[in-house]
């Protein structure tokens, strides 16, 4: 890559709204992590290294496997993304086309995988959809970092409030980009709300849900009018 920040090629709100679509995707898909597949997080690593650290505490009752098997994941998609990044961004619609399209088949994927029964949500071979959930969510993270946007990494929200509250006006600042964290913050939850409702009558729609969304921000980002001068 030329530069550590890439130019969307579309237009700043339909890149946020893109975002907020991704961002939406992932508390769909965190919500069955955490809810069905053990406590356990496909997109949100910083909970995943805080398991690890339980590895030196006997009898800590969590899923130690699962957490190690969703960083490794996680890790994996990030140098997927990473490349994709490197080799196609000269080509930016090429790129997320290429980046979201993967992120999409393994969703699709695992939504039959597991709809289908081939992958169980309690035995060993809930490892496979949490290794192919935090990939894919790696890719996701990769590719949204390119941008340069700090509040829509579009898995984590820690620096996202941190903005709200320190240029909040109660912290003497003028309060920029409140609306944008906000719209991170609620996308992220409701997404979770959607897939938590979900998850008590069936799960593996959960995954194909995700996959629309993404889909809807891959069609944004690819077929979008053209980035103007302004940006707008």
């Amino acid at each position: 890559m030329a530069a550590d920040v890439m130019a969307s090629p579309v237009s700043d709100r339909l890149t946020v709204t893109a975002l907020l679509l991704l961002t939406f995707a992932t508390g769909l898909v965190d919500a069955i992590s955490v809810l069905i597949l053990g406590h356990i997080f496909v997109a949100n690593m910083t909970g995943n290294i805080i398991f690890l650290g339980f590895w030196f505490v006997p009898r800590a009752g969590f899923d130690l496997t699962a957490a190690i098997v969703a960083f490794v994941g996680f890790l994996a998609g990030t140098v997927i993304g990473g490349r994709l990044a490197r080799h196609l961004g000269a080509h930016t619609r090429r790129w997320l086309t290429t980046s979201l399209g993967i992120e999409v088949v393994l969703l699709t994927a695992l939504s039959i995988l597991a709809g289908t029964g081939v992958l169980s949500y309690q035995a060993n071979t809930k490892l496979i959809l949490i290794a192919g959930l935090a990939i894919t969510f790696g890719v996701q993270n990769a590719t949204a970092r390119q941008f340069g946007i700090q509040e829509l990494s579009t898995t984590v929200l820690t620096s996202t409030v941190v903005g709200l509250g320190v240029d909040s006006r109660l912290a003497g600042g003028t309060g920029r980009r409140e609306k944008l964290r906000y719209g991170v913050i609620f996308a992220m939850c409701g997404g979770a709300v959607v897939g938590a409702t979900m998850s008590r009558f069936t799960v593996a729609p959960v995954f194909a849900a995700a996959a629309a969304v993404v889909t809807v921000s891959l069609l944004i980002f690819r077929f979008g009018p053209e980035r103007t001068a302004s940006g707008n």
